[in-house]
């Protein structure tokens, strides 16, 4: 049912097309028996309809190509000029130029000329207008046709005023108004906005408010209020000169509605940077920064800017650069290079005058700076990514190793001493003997103990008495010598050496210290209460001098921290929990 129904919509589409197109043909054949006149006047007054109005026009077109009436042709060909696409329109201005010279008809090449200026002008092409209003202007002024001698006065004060030359602008805008206001309202009313314009672009602010005011009143006269949206435009934007920022704010607003119906980028373009120039000046920078990009986004779009409009770029580099933002920062500086490039195509006269933050030796300058900062920030996050890597392999490391010396110290079993069953290597013990500086032995004593060996009954009663030690926890004592331990063991301290190195397999220290240290492993795996109790604490209950030295020999003992192995312990009776 659905492709049904499409098939006989486009049936009907295509039925209607061939309709259109059979009607165009016989409409053209049935105007081209018109006169030229009804043909012009029909292309005039269907101009709210564009279809009706070229159908006339190319009826004209047509009718002046086909009977070699090189007038009318000149004429036809400025008439298509409105109703064909922008893209178009300077090809017409040429055709119409060619035919006029070919009549040799000082009017019409006069007229030739201004159009193709005005072509250019509405291309924003200001030098190219300029130049074919002067040519225009060779001719015109020969002829007695006061219309087109003040409507290219009024397109030169125009150009003029887009290029800079300001004052002389205002002299041709007040001929035109003298002249106009009495032979074309809509005439009238242009020329008085235009010098209200440069009233505002020489600081003339109380002149630009009078002609504004001027504008309006006359065009409610007039009955005739279609400028008016541009004359409050024009006070808006003469309002920020004189630092009325809110009133600025409100006007502008007010008809920027309007002039978007219209498609008018480029004094919906104004409108945004005064807009954002005066919240900018209101200390609110963060609304005057959308502003600023919607003259921007036009900017792209259109590639319309003029000189003024260039402070909301320098406005946003300083802006993004306060932020930190040199991303955007260089964005920006980009985008005001190209502005600069194409001011210093259309606007070089006035360009000069404009009073720039940012020349283009500095942009230049400030993005090579940030671009090699950004550069340095890349490896500099680089390396500290590497550092952080490196780190956190080294702590998963870490992690992992820790966590096996802690299985195994939960596996190993504490509650006794390492008692060594067979002999050691006599190179080993003797290394050991070496080693252990427990305490210095008298000289008087010392030969006679070495040479005497340890009768089998003596090692057999010192070692009970050893293991005697051990069981009754001796060697928590605090400070426990080696001294101490031979009273204990009712021997000297020689001999007590020889049997911690010969069945215990360690110096005096060490196997003391060892004792200490399981001892405080075995109670924190038993008794809960000691996991609460401060490293302090624990040296003390172990019998250390000082808690850096029960930090120590816990660490070199176990190769982690006590603080580590209490926090497992914890988290391990949590998880069974």
């Amino acid at each position: 049912m659905i492709t049904k129904k499409r098939l006989l919509f486009l049936v009907l589409l295509i039925s209607h097309c061939i309709n259109a197109q059979n009607n165009y043909g016989k409409n053209s054949d049935s105007l081209s028996s018109k006169t030229y006149d009804y043909l012009s006047q029909s292309t005039v007054n269907y101009k709210v309809d564009s279809i009706k109005s070229r159908l006339y026009a190319n009826a004209w077109l047509e009718k002046a190509k086909s009977e070699n009436n090189d007038f009318q042709l000149t004429n036809a060909y400025k008439a298509q000029i409105n109703l064909v696409s922008k893209q178009f329109r300077l090809s017409y201005a040429d055709s119409m130029l060619i035919v006029a010279k070919k009549l040799n008809d000082i009017e019409l090449i006069g007229s030739a000329y201004m159009t193709k200026g005005i072509v250019h002008y509405d291309r924003k092409e200001q030098m190219k207008a300029l130049d074919n209003y002067l040519m225009a202007d060779k001719y015109i002024a020969q002829t007695e046709n006061q219309y087109l001698i003040y409507k290219l006065k009024y397109g030169i004060a125009q150009t003029k005023s887009y290029l800079g030359f300001y004052d002389e602008a205002i002299s041709l805008f007040r001929e035109c108004i003298d002249y106009f206001k009495e032979e074309n309202d809509r005439a009238y009313l242009n020329s008085l906005h235009s010098l209200g314009l440069c009233y505002n672009r020489i600081g003339n602010y109380a002149w630009c408010t009078i002609t504004n005011q001027t504008g309006i009143d006359e065009g409610k006269r007039l009955n005739n209020l279609e400028m008016q949206p541009y004359f409050i435009h024009s006070e808006g934007v003469n309002l920020c000169g004189l630092k009325k920022y809110k009133e600025a704010i409100s006007k502008l607003t007010s008809v920027l509605p309007t002039i978007q119906s219209k498609k008018d980028f480029a004094n919906a373009s104004v409108a945004y940077f005064y807009i954002g120039k005066s919240f900018w000046a209101l200390n609110q920078k963060d609304k005057a920064i959308i502003y600023f990009k919607k003259v921007e986004d036009i900017f792209k779009k259109e590639k319309y800017i003029r000189p003024d409009l260039r402070e909301g770029y320098e406005k946003l580099i300083d802006y993004y650069k306060r932020k930190g933002n040199t991303k955007s920062q260089l964005y920006y500086i980009d985008q005001l290079l190209k502005v600069d490039n194409i001011l210093g195509q259309n606007y070089k006269y006035l360009l000069k005058k404009v009073v720039k933050e940012y020349d283009t030796k500095e942009l230049l300058k400030s993005k090579q700076e940030i671009e090699n900062a950004m550069t340095f920030r890349t490896f500099v996050a680089f390396g500290i990514i590497s550092i952080l890597i490196s780190i956190i392999a080294f702590l998963i490391y870490k992690h992992f190793k820790n966590k096996r010396l802690f299985d195994e110290i939960m596996k190993r079993d504490t509650s006794k001493p390492a008692i060594t069953e067979t002999c050691i290597e006599p190179s080993t013990f003797e290394e050991i003997i070496k080693n252990d500086t427990t305490e210095p032995i008298s000289s008087e004593n010392t030969d006679k103990q070495n040479s005497q060996e340890i009768s089998p009954d003596i090692e057999t009663a010192i070692l009970k008495k050893l293991e005697k030690f051990e069981q009754s926890k001796k060697y928590l004592e605090k400070d426990m010598t080696l001294s101490k331990m031979a009273v204990f063991l009712n021997t000297n301290t020689k001999y007590v050496t020889k049997i911690i190195a010969k069945h215990r397999g360690k110096g005096t220290i060490d196997y003391i210290t060892d004792l200490k240290i399981n001892y405080i492993i075995e109670i924190l795996k038993k008794e809960t209460k000691y996991r609460n109790y401060t490293h302090k604490a624990l040296g003390e209950e172990a019998g250390f001098g000082s808690t850096q030295n029960f930090t120590r020999a816990f660490k070199e003992r176990n190769g982690i921290s006590p603080t580590y192995f209490i926090y497992k312990l914890k988290k391990s009776a949590n998880t069974s929990n």
